[in-house]
């Protein structure tokens, strides 16, 4: 027998037609869960009393989210986050970071449709969601979509339209859900190995992603960098790390750096890595003291940094942390 508890939080999948559109029904899917009862599963649901609105989503609703899971972690064998797509993949990586000792699985889902929809997405989502739960050897935060089950620490929102709506492009699906559940266990991630002691994110930390475009794009990013009051940063550069040297974005890369505020390089690329060397462009910005990014996504490198600067770690411990993998975000 699993216990799974389900956190109702918001999105897409719990709403319902009304005069002015989709809109959040409270009360409305944890009436509709039971259909999804099976033998061997026991499951409780909570909803959250202000449900989010994805799209709005903010640090002080990860705290409710981790809080939501630290005070009844060890009551169940998994749980289900029900969770808008507008931002899943940023909640992902932030829980992935900050559930430090996670030895349960913990698994996002949300839907394209409503359930409310003939069409909807949202009873295979939450039935996949609900066995990947069951599961005793996962020990980390994944996504269950589309029959996919995917990394918290390397999904994207890839699409809008389509019921595939998430992928991870530079990492295999945990499993893959057919007339049978597909478990690459081998790629799994361990335990690791500690207590269970959650990291709650400080809601006053200020970070950014910043794009270089050609033009204006690199002096306006490197003057955000020197006078935006950043605690931390992500540039998103070209190819596999490559930008122009620009003096005003090497200076606030510097600038940054010299305050002990970590600025990471990521690629604008949906596949692929930073790796510094690879072209002289890359090596300006190493230079001016960022750090490669390697093949992290925006989402995992913005929640590293928010968890990691929650925790307190700075200096050379915090630039050490940030360029290797700690929950399978980057390829080492």
């Amino acid at each position: 027998m699993s216990r799974i508890l389900v956190l109702y939080t918001g999105g897409t999948i719990g709403m319902d037609h009304t005069p002015e559109g989709l809109a959040p029904v409270p009360g409305l899917l944890p009436r509709l869960l039971p259909r999804l009862a099976r033998p061997g599963l026991e499951f409780d649901v909570v909803e959250f009393e202000q449900l989010i609105d994805s799209a709005s989503l903010e640090p002080r609703q990860w705290n409710q989210i981790i809080d939501a899971l630290d005070s009844r972690y060890h009551d169940y064998d998994g749980f289900v986050v029900i969770h808008g797509t507008d931002t899943m993949a940023y909640s992902a990586g932030v829980l992935a970071f900050a559930l430090r000792g996670l030895a349960k699985p913990v698994v996002l889902t949300g839907a394209q449709l409503p359930l409310v929809h003939p069409r909807s997405d949202g009873w295979s989502n939450l039935a996949d969601a609900f066995e990947a739960a069951c599961q005793p050897d996962l020990h980390e935060v994944v996504v269950a979509f589309d029959r996919l089950l995917l990394r918290g620490s390397r999904v994207r929102k890839l699409d809008v339209e389509r019921f595939a709506g998430f992928g991870c492009p530079n990492a295999e699906p945990l499993a893959e859900f057919a007339i049978h559940a597909h478990w690459r266990r081998d790629g799994w991630l361990p335990a690791d190995g500690g207590p269970w002691r959650p990291q709650r994110i400080d809601e006053g930390l200020k970070l950014a992603v910043l794009m270089l475009t050609p033009g204006h794009g690199s002096a306006l990013a490197g003057r955000a960098l020197r006078d935006g009051g950043l605690d931390g940063a992500a540039v998103l550069s070209y190819g596999s790390g490559n930008a122009p040297a620009d003096p005003e974005l090497l200076d606030g890369i510097a600038a940054m750096t010299a305050r002990g505020c970590p600025v990471l390089t990521l690629t604008q690329s949906v596949k692929g890595a930073v790796e510094v060397g690879a072209y002289a462009a890359s090596q300006p910005l190493a230079k001016a003291g960022a750090l490669p990014g390697a093949d992290m996504t925006p989402e995992a490198a913005l929640a590293k940094l928010q968890v990691l600067l929650s925790a307190g770690v700075g200096g050379a411990a915090l630039r050490e942390q940030l360029v290797r993998p700690l929950r399978g975000e980057m390829t080492a």
